[in-house]
């Protein structure tokens, strides 16, 4: 098992070291389950009895915690903390640095013999793609692009460098990504809008198909989790600024804009032509109505149903209809004393009358 130390961390991340320099880590682990070759963060004050009880070889906390740490008991005799401002931020690029020196090295870029590469793509330096890829004629690759197995990039799409499609990625035709993305399985990009025009007939309503003519563009270190679909504009294009991350399961409809480093998590579906600003946080199935204009900095709360533009930053809450977080919160509280109300009013009435 590969191992580094603490010193080295500090070389590579920075931080203050309080302790010991030479202590060996083997892992990254929680602070309730780690062991004394592990290293773990403290970023949540709700958490901080924990320092007592863990085991870790070493704790990445704040100033305000770094006396506690320093003095904990768990990780044995050689246990030590790194001080940092942003705990948490400090653990994410931890992460990075180990995915990037302490997993098994990955074999040199290929293109893989059961690939199918169009004689016309454009292909960049050290460029992957994996067994029984697709890459359609008239495609760019840039320098250090990933296509991982059985994925398809469609014809004249393009493709930024060092992004990444995982394996079963679909990438329609004419549609662009930046570099430093990241694509995981199951994501489809440039399907078909919803887009039908309803005509009577014989047998009642049928729907006429509207070919969808545009494609969608993602800027650079967009990341896309798994199964979502991001369908093509009916006309112009699907817009996809940098920087925004989404989370597994979401379905963005054709023609949306959606501003940078916007944050959008599983199972949120926004309709057409629906516009967020930049960085937005749009919780977990969350709606987003179709033809409405999210303003820069709102927080939409879980499942609420965002039925008209929001203009003003801030939070916003509720299913029926959606209102500011803190109203919300009020309303919410009345309903769920409304039965005892209305106990309470039938037993006066009967006195009354």
């Amino acid at each position: 098992m590969k191992q580094v130390l603490v010193s080295e961390l500090i070389a590579a991340l920075g931080g203050d070291l309080v302790g010991a320099s030479d202590v060996a880590i083997r892992a990254i682990a929680p602070l309730e389950d780690a062991g004394v070759d592990a290293i773990s963060f403290l970023s949540n004050p709700k958490y901080e009895a924990q320092l007592t009880t863990t085991g870790a070889a070493c704790v990445i906390v704040s100033p305000k915690l770094a006396e506690a740490a320093a003095a904990r008991r768990g990780g044995g005799t050689t246990a030590c903390c790194i001080v940092a401002p942003d705990p948490y931020l400090y653990f994410a690029r931890l992460t990075q640095w180990w995915a990037a020196n302490m997993r098994k090295p990955r074999v040199a870029p290929a293109i893989h013999p059961t690939a199918t590469v169009a004689a016309d793509v454009t292909i960049g330096r050290e460029v992957e793609v994996g067994p029984h890829a697709v890459i359609e004629s008239g495609v760019v690759l840039g320098d250090g692009v990933r296509i991982g197995a059985h994925s398809i990039v469609e014809q004249d799409a393009r493709v930024g460098a060092r992004t990444r499609l995982a394996p079963h990625v679909v990438f329609g035709h004419d549609c662009v990504i930046g570099e430093d993305g990241l694509l995981h399985s199951g994501v489809v990009i440039g399907a078909d809008g919803f887009g039908f025009a309803p005509t009577k007939g014989e047998a009642g309503v049928q729907w006429v198909k509207i070919e969808q003519l545009g494609a969608v563009r993602i800027g650079d270190g967009v990341e896309i989790g798994a199964n979502t679909c991001v369908d093509r504009g009916a006309l112009g294009d699907t817009v996809i600024a940098g920087g925004v991350i989404i989370d597994n399961l979401v379905q963005i409809a054709h023609n949306v804009k959606i501003g940078r480093g916007t944050a959008i998590a599983g199972a949120v579906a926004i309709a057409g032509s629906a516009e967020i600003g930049a960085h937005c946080i749009v919780a977990g199935a969350a709606r987003i109505n179709g033809h409405i204009k999210i303003t820069d900095g709102v927080q939409i709360g879980p499942t609420a149903n965002i039925s008209n533009s929001i203009d003003k930053p801030g939070a916003y809450a509720g299913m029926w209809p959606f209102e500011d977080a803190a109203s919300w919160q009020k309303t919410a509280a009345t309903l769920r004393g409304l039965y005892d109300l209305r106990q309470r009013v039938r037993a006066l009435e009967k006195k009354t009358t």
